[in-house]
Formats: structure tokens, sequence, C-alpha cells
């Protein structure tokens, strides 16, 4: 009896207090059953390890996972997991560099700055995927516990059937759409929308004063490109469609491809409007730029400019279809 009462107690701590006592009784009662009525030691010792591990029944008794997230959450997890971090790392990064243009007095050179500049980005880039993780983690993590379903098929809104496998992405090498293609391209939109935000800080002249670099004027009229803000606002929002796109279909298509185009089309259509307002550029650089060369220069630069932007948009076009195709 006594190693019935020990075995039945490592059970019992085991579970929640308001369900110990009820246990117990229902755990003895198994094991009277498996014992002859005459019993003995060695009786008793076969039926507990029939029984087993008292924390292996302990868990059955429970219920509840002893893991964080289970297999039916965990590829849900993980996607889940993947575009939060993305998009919270580049909002962190916009944000970081936004503060840091904002407080930049022109004191110290970017150059001497680009050391804790780096450093601090790296950090609020951490310290955002720390808070994407935990909270990713935890809330699927809740949702595994409140589930009555605890095994069987990965979580899905629809029941499989046969007829998903026609929708499955091509696994053609030369349409698929690489994840780190999708991030690099998130990435890319955080940096050139931070950019163009604050153009007037970082976008200039730079001369080399006395072993320092200076910042001499800025390129560009920022009053001039706010006046342009919403048709931005457009392009970033098209772009990260775009990305979440790529990222759930992973593949090319020709729906994906024509509305890349769509949004290549826009993009150049902004970009010459842009570049061909009269006041684009800081009365500071046209001075410069008449001192070193001669007034030709803006047509030359405008011309050059918009050549080079139509020529990357008109080969991400034909890519985007040729490998749609």
């Amino acid at each position: 009896m006594k190693l019935i009462d020990i075995y039945i107690h490592e059970v019992t701590r085991r579970l929640p207090e308001r369900n110990r006592e009820d246990i117990a009784l229902e755990l003895r009662s198994t094991i009277e059953d498996m014992l002859p009525d005459d019993y003995t030691e060695h009786d008793v010792k076969e039926a507990l390890t029939k029984l087993g591990d008292p924390a292996s029944l302990a868990r059955d008794y429970r219920g509840w996972p002893q893991y964080l997230i289970g297999p039916r959450y965990f590829e849900g997890y993980m996607t889940i997991l993947k575009i939060g971090l993305s998009f919270g790392t580049a909002i962190a990064l916009i944000a970081f560099l936004a503060q840091q243009v904002v407080g930049f007095t022109g004191e110290d050179s970017i150059l001497k700055l680009l050391p804790a500049i780096i450093l601090g980005t790296a950090g609020s880039v951490v310290e955002t995927a720390m808070h994407v993780f935990f909270w990713t983690t935890l809330s699927f993590a809740i949702v595994e516990r409140i589930d009555p379903i605890k095994e069987g098929q990965p979580f899905s809104l629809c029941k499989w059937s046969p007829n998903d496998l026609k929708d499955l992405p091509d696994r053609s090498k030369k349409r698929m759409i690489s994840k780190v293609e999708v991030y690099l391209g998130i990435f890319w939109t955080a940096v050139w929308a931070a950019v163009y935000f604050y153009a007037s800080h970082l976008v200039g002249i730079y001369e080399n004063r006395g072993n320092k670099l200076e910042f001499i004027t800025p390129i560009f009229n920022q009053e001039v490109l706010q006046l342009f803000w919403p048709a931005i606002v457009v392009i970033i929002t098209l772009e990260i469609a775009l990305s979440l796109f790529k990222l759930f279909i992973a593949k090319w298509t020709i729906k994906l491809a024509a509305f890349n185009a769509i949004l290549q089309f826009i993009s150049s259509g902004v970009f010459i409007m842009i570049m061909n307002h009269s006041s684009l550029f800081d009365s500071g650089f046209i001075e410069y730029m008449n001192r070193i060369s001669n007034h030709n220069w803006e047509s030359w630069l405008v011309n050059g400019a918009i050549s080079i932007f139509l020529l990357g948009a008109a080969f991400n076009i034909y890519d985007g279809f040729r490998k749609a195709k």
C-alpha cells in the first residue's frame, strides 16, 4: 500500500489542486482492479510498471500541452513570425533613421556619426525583433491552449481536399520567388522611403574640410518632394502589397507580373513628374553646380536620371513576364 500511496502522490502533485482528490480516487480504483485479491509487493510493482512513469501519466490526466507551439500551429506560427520580423525590423529601421535625421545638427560629419548610427540601428532592429518574437509566440501559445483540438491536421481555415493540389505553387526554379527576395524588397522600400522624406538631411553635397566631411548643401528641395507625398504613399503601399503577394503566391504568375507592371508604370510617371518640377533642386545645389560645370548640367542630370529609371522599370516589367511564362 505504501508504494501505491507514493505513486498516486507522485501523479497528483503534478495536477491542479482542484482535481487531485478525484483523480487520486480514480487512480487507486484502477490500481486495485489490476491487482489480485491476495496481492504481493511484486504484483504491485508489476501493476505500477504497466501504468508507467507518474510524470507521463500526470500529463495524460492534465490534457495540457507541455510545449509552446505544437505541430498543429507551427507552420502558421513560422509564417506570421517571418512576416512580423520583416515588417517590424523595416519599421524600426525607418523610425530610427528618421529620429537621427531630425536630430542631425550638422556639427559632426555623417562619417563620424556612422559607427554610432550603425550600432543604434542594429540595437533598434534587435529590440523590435525580440518584441515581435515574444508577442507572436505568446499569442500562438494562448491559441494552442484554448483550441479544443489538440492533435490532427495543421490548422487551416478550409478543409483540405485533393483539389488543393492544383493550386500549389509551381516549384520550377525559374518561376519561384525566394523569401530572401521578398524580405529584401520590403527592406528596400523602407530605405528609399526614409531617404525620400528626409532627403534634405541625407542627400547632398559633402566636402572634405580639414580632415572632416561636411554637409555643404542638400540636392533636392524638400518642400517640392513633400508635394508628392500622396503619390509616394500609394507607391509604398503598392510595393508592400506586391511583396505580400510574392510571399503568399511564391511564384511568378501573369497576374503578379501585371501587378508589377502597373506598379512600375505608376512609379515611372511619378518619378518623371518629380524630376521635371521647375524647383526640384535646392538653390544651394544649383549655385554649387553652376560654379563647377556649365549651365546644361540640369537637363543632363534630369534626362539621365529619367532614362536610367525607365530602363530599370522596363527590365523589371520584362523580367516579371519572362519568369511568369
